[in-house]
């Protein structure tokens, strides 16, 4: 009989799912939000690079089981379900809201076939409908995170339904259905720890449902054992067997969950939980209170908040507390429930008793009364309790609609309860929208929480907002004025704001707020670990002053001295110590970071930026490698490491450093730096169509570009397309006024190509009003005098230029040949040096040589921990001048080679520090 009014019809399946879906259509529009965030955007176990069987170490947020800051919720299944989402559709939050809704509908669903174990057909669907729509569940199903609720609950349910079909003919025991129970029971648990509990329920089930048997039945057994008067029933037999086979595999999964958390209980402030570190009696009185509290949400989900921590609900010190009335008068309600569910057989006590299992049972984990954790009340808690209420309330309206007085108006209340709380649902899912919406909703209903100014400051401030960020921050110090955070989001907002005395003020303000260190007291067990952040912000300020470095360095040291395993404080002073021209001490802390976290690709990029100012690029590039190896889609790892490569002067390494910068523009497809160095790497291997092209698209993307301009015009002069360099000159000269090099060339290729004697001296005396004692310059202002037949001043000149470069063999010649002119003033006409060609061709292939430059603007990768960021470094080549030095005379193709080779060989690897923006 049970099985057949547990058959759940196809109309009915469709009115849930055309009510869910009227209820939660809009929540497709939401994106990600509050702890979607870490959940999500910031989980690195969504990404298929990531090793499945780092889900089943690691807990909900992607931080592993075994470091101290870890949540320990452990829940592998449903972040597979965001895996799946991700592989699909990666980040778009449509498919992630989607399949919470689809979620919901099973779930509304299968709550239906348990309904109808204990209600009639008509009783159970307004129980499942009031169920699909209460406004409670729009965390659950609204909030992505809230995807745990909903599979647990659908593996919770089924394992219950599994239980009621293990009574057999005759009272015996079908032993499928428990091994079935058992495994779902699992599942569930896989997918929210709350999922465990369906076994109490199973056990209140077996024993008053499925035996039949009421409170003072029990207790008349039992009176008579003691007393010897009887033995133990066979079905009572029976029914023990069932639940120690129950509550034994309870144990095992107990067991093992402690041992997945290493039997630690997760470290939470009395921030997230003031009442949990109060002392008694306001600590039992507070956490009573939150009973009525949660009922209230219930049956009035009027003002829904989501976030109830902090100063949310003031703590209830005292007896005399009017709120202590709300506590009574809930536990005597609760109590005469469970007295008549107990004490009375029949169908409407087995309702009403399996309605508050439902709602306390699956509570209990989140109720405070057992173990904190790290809130005061959350809605999303309340999904599988709500099943209870909604059955009681289906129960309640059954028996007063069929007394025909009070027909009609228990159908209109229902109605209008059930409209009423679809009308909110639909309303409350746009407040999910977006991360501003929701705080700002929040807000509405409670200001006395920190926590919210600072959410919809950080809102505001990811809009790039600071000004209104800042005034949300300051209100959360108002309101909390020891929260260290709100501090901290102060100071870095002064900071972005450029107000850097004031960012230093609120953060020392922030510091001191910090407890002082007990010897032998574990620190990060008084305090979140992210608020040793501080010491991290304060030195990334300070360290802006170069007067302040040790200053700096002492507070990244305190950091390390609170907790020698805090990752990011050796990270940032690895970082300091680089620029304190410390290298091999900033190895050191690299390779300490490393030995927390040999899986951060970062760490290993910014090691690699440590080999390279200790001169071993071998060891760089191994590094180099292996982030990534880590994350192949590094783009500083990718960039750094083909120029690298490029500098090696390794030919077989060229085509592995030309597939990293395509990786990098493929990544980075704006930044022309990457289009610039395949530029080079094009010229390196003498394809100068190659080479224009991709230097061409990166002018077209920074068409200021200094290294780019040059060198493409380099490109053209080298290939006989003097007159095409020109154009580009100009351009660079015209940004750039003071670009010594393109001055030369532009000067040589108007002397040499356009005959244009004129532009070149005026290009060649700029030079000298630059740089007086610029070698090139000023022996191509003596070419341009010869030329203009004015041999006294060519001859000066080039007394002057050897006076500069005594040892440069080519300018004595020259002079010499200048005044053999002079001497022969009958060959005036002759104006052509000897065989070597003229001074000015001379000068054209001086000017040649060493103009290949290489710039590229320096480049960071930022990593999250809160209110700080981890840090990387970056490097950039840079031109070398060599010393000038005539070539004695050679064929036209000796010396086009030599050119070549020397260009080629110009190019070094120089060292650059960042100064990070440590937040």
């Amino acid at each position: 009989l049970l099985e057949k009014m547990a058959d759940v019809r196809l109309k009915e399946a469709a009115l849930i799912v055309g009510v869910v879906a009227a209820c939660y259509w809009n929540s497709l529009f939401c994106g990600f939000v509050f702890d979607d965030v870490s959940a999500i955007l910031d989980n690195k176990d969504l990404h298929p690079s990531t090793p499945l069987k780092n889900l089943f170490q690691n807990d909900f947020w992607g931080t592993p089981m075994s470091e101290e800051r870890s949540h320990k919720s452990y829940r592998p299944l449903t972040v597979l379900t965001f895996r799946l989402n991700y592989l699909f559709s990666e980040l778009n939050a449509v498919s992630y809201h989607f399949l919470n809704l689809v979620f919901h509908v099973v779930v509304c669903i299968v709550f239906l076939k348990v309904c109808k174990l204990f209600l009639d057909n008509r009783s159970s669907v307004v129980a499942s409908v009031l169920f699909a729509v209460h406004p409670i569940h729009t965390e659950a199903v609204t909030g992505v995170v809230g995807r745990a609720e909903l599979l647990s609950s659908i593996f919770f349910l089924a394992a219950f339904l599994s239980y009621t079909k293990s009574k057999g003919p005759d009272n015996t025991i079908a032993w499928t259905p428990i091994a079935v129970t058992v495994f779902l029971v699992a599942v569930a648990t896989l997918c929210k720890e709350q999922g465990i509990t369906v076994v109490g329920i199973c056990c209140v089930y077996e024993v008053f449902i499925a035996q039949g048997y009421t409170l003072p039945t029990l207790l008349d057994t039992a009176v008579q054992i003691l007393r010897g008067k009887g033995s133990i029933p066979f079905s009572m037999l029976q029914t023990l067997l069932k639940l120690i086979v129950l509550m034994f595999s309870t144990l095992l999964l107990v067991v093992v969950r402690v041992q997945v958390i290493q039997s630690q209980l997760p470290v939470f402030t009395r921030f997230d939980n003031p009442a949990a570190v109060s002392p008694s009696p306001a600590r039992q009185l507070t956490f009573n209170y939150l009973l009525p509290v949660n009922a209230w949400l219930l049956l009035n989900p009027s003002e829904l908040c989501c976030d109830w921590t902090m100063g949310t609900i003031p703590l209830v010190e005292s007896l005399l507390d009017v709120r202590n009335i709300a506590t009574l008068t809930f536990f005597c309600f609760l109590g005469a429930l469970i007295v008549f569910s107990l004490r009375y057989p029949g169908d409407s006590s087995k309702t009403v008793l399996m309605a508050l299992c439902l709602i306390v049972l699956p509570f209990i984990p989140a109720s405070n009364l057992f173990f904190p954790v790290g809130f005061v009340v959350a809605e999303r808690v309340l999904y599988v309790p709500s099943m209870g209420f909604c059955i009681l309330v289906a129960h309640g309206w059954k028996k007063l609609s069929n007394k025909s007085v009070l027909r009609k108006i228990s159908w209109v209340c229902l109605a209008a309860v059930l409209f009423t709380h679809a009308l909110k649902t639909l309303h409350r899912n746009w407040d999910w929208e977006s991360e501003y919406t929701l705080f700002m909703s929040a807000l509405k209903v409670n200001k006395n929480n920190a926590k919210l100014w600072n959410n919809v400051g950080h809102a505001l401030e990811n809009e790039k907002n600071f000004e209104r960020a800042l005034q949300f921050f300051i209100q959360a110090t108002q309101v909390q004025p020891d929260d260290i955070g709100a501090h901290m989001n102060v100071g870095r907002t002064y900071k972005n704001l450029n107000k850097t005395k004031e960012a230093e003020e609120s953060y020392m303000i922030a510091k001191s707020l910090m407890p002082q260190i007990i010897p032998g007291k574990k620190y990060a067990a008084r305090v979140a670990p992210n608020h040793l952040n501080v010491y991290i912000n304060l030195a990334n300020l300070i360290r802006a002053n170069e007067s302040r470095l040790e200053e700096a360095d002492q507070l990244y040291r305190q950091a390390i001295s609170m907790r020698p395993d805090f990752k990011q404080a050796y990270i940032s002073r690895g970082e300091l110590l680089l620029k304190m021209n410390k290298p091999l001490k900033a190895k050191e802390a690299y390779l300490r970071a490393l030995e927390l976290d040999r899986t951060n690709a970062d760490l290993w990029y910014n090691l690699a930026i440590v080999y390279i100012e200790l001169k071993d690029p071998t060891e760089a590039l191994k590094n180099f490698n292996h982030a990534l190896e880590l994350n192949p889609a590094h783009k500083l790892a990718l960039f750094n490491s083909a120029l690298l490569m490029q500098e090696s002067g390794d030919a077989r390494l060229r085509p592995e450093a030309k597939q990293r910068l395509l990786h990098y523009v493929k990544e980075e497809p704006q930044d022309a730096n990457g289009y610039f160095n395949l530029g080079m790497l094009a010229m390196d291997d003498k394809k100068d169509t190659e080479a224009e092209a991709w230097m061409k698209k990166a002018i077209r993307l920074q068409p200021n570009f200094r290294s780019a301009l040059f060198n493409l015009a380099l490109l053209y002069s080298q290939t006989s397309k003097e007159l095409m360099a020109l154009p580009i000159l100009e351009d660079l000269l015209r940004y750039y006024p003071d670009h010594t090099k393109g001055l030369i060339l532009k000067g040589d290729i108007l002397m040499n190509q356009k005959k244009d004697i004129i532009g070149a001296k005026m290009c060649f005396e700029k030079i000298l009003e630059l740089d007086p004692n610029n070698v090139q310059g000023k022996h191509n202002l003596c070419v341009v005098y010869f030329e203009e037949r004015d041999l006294i001043k060519a001859e000066k000149c080039l007394v002057e230029t050897l006076a500069l470069a005594p040892h440069e063999e080519y300018i004595q010649r020259h002079l010499n040949i200048v005044r053999s002119k002079i001497a022969s003033l009958g060959a005036v006409e002759q104006s052509s040096l000897p065989s070597e060609g003229t001074a000015a061709a001379e000068g054209k292939k001086k000017s040649f040589q060493n103009l290949k430059e290489i710039k590229n603007e320096k480049k960071t990768t930022q990593s999250t921990a809160d209110n700080n960021k981890e840090h990387s470094k970056s490097k950039k080549l840079t031109e070398k001048n060599s010393v000038d030095k005539e070539i004695p005379k050679k064929s036209t193709k000796e010396i086009k080679d030599i050119e070549k080779k020397r260009v080629a060989a110009l190019k070094r690897l120089e060292e650059i520090e960042r100064i990070l923006n440590g937040e």
